[in-house]
């Protein structure tokens, strides 16, 4: 779908942020829009003066509208959804609903979040949990046929986890093709999609995985210290709940026992800063309005121009590998180090991000890379700011 320029200027001016920076960093915190601020700050200023309680009985119908925005992003109803405080927030209430064992499998992919893969080493000293990479497609991205041999061969695995798009690559790796192969064996799948909401459509059901966490502050242009667990029906039904469930998440009881709540709300936290949430939820309903595939869409074709103009600079290796590719591009400079280019395109009004070896070893071990940047454009970037970013590290590559 074709988007006109009067489009993009709307969208550019609902996003205050863009009258100053160029901000080619939304992999990391996208701009929020006017109505997610003016949401946040609206919350505050009731808190302010009738009281944080008080200010949440009061606006527990625009909270409530929060859930049914996270629900109709991802295909799902709002009892589906546990509001958190971040992603990975998210992915360990999840994790905790299991009682892992020692001999007990964890499978993931190569290229998952850096985060994940110090829990799941964690979990395995803790725990005893044998924790398997599952091999990667020739061009790049979990081989879901790999997985499928690795469930079929070992019974015990607990739990399947695979970023859908991992953070220091543009790769979008086949997650429907993952929980086809976990729901033949039927092993609990969980998909991190933190870097995919907001930039792709989302049908939970349709990736038959029992959990989905993500951030608000990426791609869907929320708040930083927001983020969401979608639970299925099947897990709420086989009763999992996380480890450490507090009494927003359950009822006790009598002096011996406890309720946990029938829904997703069993994975929350009693505390909640509400203000982020409202923002949350406009955030989802903005995504919404514009059209999250027409948005993506734009998103990623801005990548593949942002690819091949990096590309033809001095010493660049394009990184990204794969079947498709998201928004995302990291892109390695022969002898420079990314953190220090990121420093000096910040000093040049320009937000990008550095990606270390240690953000994704895996991946980068096998192929010599130490440091790269990581470009992600949203819809509401532009042409003329890529043009900016080019003749700036032309400058910067330039001066040695």
């Amino acid at each position: 779908m074709m988007i006109d320029d009067r489009q993009i200027a709307i969208w550019r001016a609902e996003t205050p942020g863009c009258a100053h920076r160029v901000h080619l960093n939304n992999a990391g915190a996208a701009l929020m829009t006017q109505r997610v601020s003016s949401a946040i700050r609206d919350y505050i200023d009731l808190e302010t003066t009738a009281g944080g309680y008080e200010a949440a009985e009061l606006r527990q119908e625009q909270i409530a509208g929060s859930y049914a925005a996270i629900a109709t992003l991802c295909g799902t109803t709002p009892g589906h959804i546990a509001i958190t405080s971040s992603a990975t927030a998210a992915f360990v209430q999840a994790a905790s609903a299991f009682d892992f064992q020692p001999g007990d499998m964890l499978v993931t992919s190569r290229l998952d979040y850096t985060s994940y893969q110090i829990q799941y080493l964690s979990l395995g000293e803790r725990c005893g949990v044998n924790v398997v990479h599952a091999p990667d497609l020739p061009e790049g991205g979990i081989d879901p046929q790999g997985v499928r041999e690795l469930l079929r061969s070992n019974p015990r695995c607990r739990m399947v986890s695979v970023s859908w798009i991992p953070t220091h690559a543009g790769t979008i790796q086949d997650v429907a093709a993952v929980g086809a192969a976990c729901e033949e064996f039927g092993v609990p799948y969980h998909v991190d999609a933190c870097q995919a909401v907001g930039q792709l459509p989302v049908d939970a059901s349709a990736l038959q995985c029992d959990y989905l966490s993500a951030t608000g502050r990426k791609f869907l242009r929320g708040p930083r210290g927001t983020g969401f667990l979608y639970i299925s029906a099947r897990a709420l039904e086989r009763g999992d709940r996380p480890l450490y469930i507090d009494m927003r998440g359950a009822r006790w009881s009598s002096p011996g026992a406890f309720e946990p709540a029938p829904d997703a709300k069993r994975f929350e936290e009693w505390e909640f800063a509400y203000a982020l949430v409202l923002g949350l939820g406009e955030a989802a309903r903005y995504a919404v309005e514009a059209g999250i595939e027409r948005c993506g869409g734009r998103a990623h074709a801005l990548a593949r121009e942002a690819r091949e103009r990096l590309s033809a600079l001095p010493g660049a290796t394009v990184l990204d590998r794969g079947r498709h590719l998201s928004a995302l591009v990291t892109v390695a400079f022969k002898g420079r180090d990314g953190s220090e280019l990121v420093t000096d395109l910040a000093a040049r009004g320009i937000n990008t991000v550095a990606t270390l070896r240690w953000y994704g070893m895996l991946d980068f071990d096998a192929r010599g890379v130490e440091s790269a940047i990581r470009v992600s454009p949203h819809y509401y970037n532009t042409s003329a700011e890529f043009d900016l970013l080019i003749a700036a590290l032309e400058e910067i590559l330039a001066s040695g």
